[in-house]
């Protein structure tokens, strides 16, 4: 069997490609799985350490805001648009796959639309609540469209395909741990503890919060044990302001780093996770059943992160709180709210639960034996 993934640009889109790369090399030893994705993205770098082979195609987005740098950054995209179809039809035409799966960014257009024209199964997987432009323009091409939540198809046009209700893949370690394993190797006690992250990067906006938020409540002496990573933005920041206000970077109640590498261990541990709201993060608060406040980050395409957001908050699993209205003493307020009444914040990590897919694998696997079908 051979299957050809196409994704790129960034991890949101690249490691639902490569997780479901592993569920059919689980079921299928000897499958061939050829990715396509950019040349200059996470792709080129991700997908071979993963273990799989890697094609490269040019493609770009186009720029709405008119500027000079948008302008070129158009023209090149125009020129990678020029080529790309015939570079996708070489790609295919080399590998001969059986099926095609399309999981997001501008890479996975081309790619599936060809395949899909040269009369090969295809399928897409959105991770969003507010599907991209890609996956919206694929789902009239091809055979079948994953979605993690049912919400997405209030933007798409569902009698243009069949859909099914997947989930998304998440890490195979989140829920190996408890909460009191993971506090006792964290070294905290078993008070109401708190997780904070703006992803690799880090967040302005959750950096100046918790900074504040952490300040107040080592201040006021409160039961809180805090694990705050504060990314890349935050290096030359944050560390500086805990060192001002006395405020260790580790003790028995705070572990502040720049980035948090045991991700699983830090979830279970936690009463409550402060974060923005990509997919895949939520999919892992869903999987771990972990209340939150969700602060959706702006700048994203299409502001899915808020309909992704409102997804939890409509549930009851989330509070979501729009960049412009987090200031400190807002979060603080949650925060406080949730530590006076952690019965709320028990019934809020049970509805997060109760979103969770748990059978993600299986649902992704049915789609793909379907295309396979369809092949024969």
């Amino acid at each position: 069997m051979k299957v050809l993934i196409a994704c790129g640009g960034t991890g949101g889109h690249i490691n639902p490609g490569i997780a479901i790369a592993d569920m059919i090399k689980a079921k299928y030893p000897d499958a061939d799985i050829l990715f396509a994705g950019t040349p200059d993205h996470m792709e080129a770098k991700l997908v071979p350490k993963a273990g799989y082979k890697f094609e490269p195609i040019k493609v770009a987005g186009f720029q709405r805001k008119i500027s000079l740098e948008n302008i070129g950054r158009n023209a090149k995209a125009l020129a990678y648009l020029a080529t790309s179809g015939k570079r996708a039809k070489e790609i295919i035409r080399n590998f001969k796959p059986d099926i095609a799966i399309g999981t997001g960014g501008y890479a996975a257009g081309p790619v599936i639309r060809k395949a899909a024209k040269m009369g090969i199964p295809t399928a897409i997987h959105e991770q969003n609540a507010y599907p991209g432009v890609t996956n919206r323009l694929l789902s009239k091409e091809v055979d079948h469209v994953m979605l993690t939540v049912i919400e997405a198809l209030d933007f798409m046009d569902k009698s243009k395909f069949e859909y099914s209700v997947t989930g998304l893949p998440v890490r195979s370690s989140i829920n190996s741990i408890s909460r009191a394993e993971a506090r006792k190797k964290l070294g905290f006690n078993d008070d109401f503890t708190v997780l904070s992250f703006g992803g690799s990067l880090g967040a302005g906006c959750i950096n100046e919060t918790m900074e504040a938020a952490i300040k107040w409540h080592v201040g006021e002496g409160l039961d809180i044990n805090h694990i705050h990573g504060y990314g890349g933005m935050g290096k030359d920041t944050f560390p500086q302001a805990m060192k001002e206000a006395g405020i260790p970077l580790k003790s028995d109640r705070l572990r502040i780093t720049e980035y948090i590498n045991d991700m699983d261990v830090c979830l279970a541990a936690a009463d409550l996770v402060i974060c923005r709201s990509g997919a895949s993060t939520l999919a892992e608060l869903e999987a771990a059943g972990r209340a939150s406040i969700l602060i959706p980050s702006p700048i994203v395409a299409g502001n899915h992160q808020y309909h992704n957001a409102m997804v939890l908050g409509k549930a009851g699993a989330a509070v979501v709180i729009e960049q412009k209205d987090a200031s400190p003493e807002r979060l603080i307020s949650e925060i406080k709210k949730l530590y006076d009444e952690p019965d709320k914040a028990e019934t809020m990590s049970a509805c997060a639960k109760a979103l969770c897919v748990t059978d993600t694998n299986d649902r992704i696997m049915a789609v793909v034996e379907k295309l396979l079908a369809k092949k024969k």
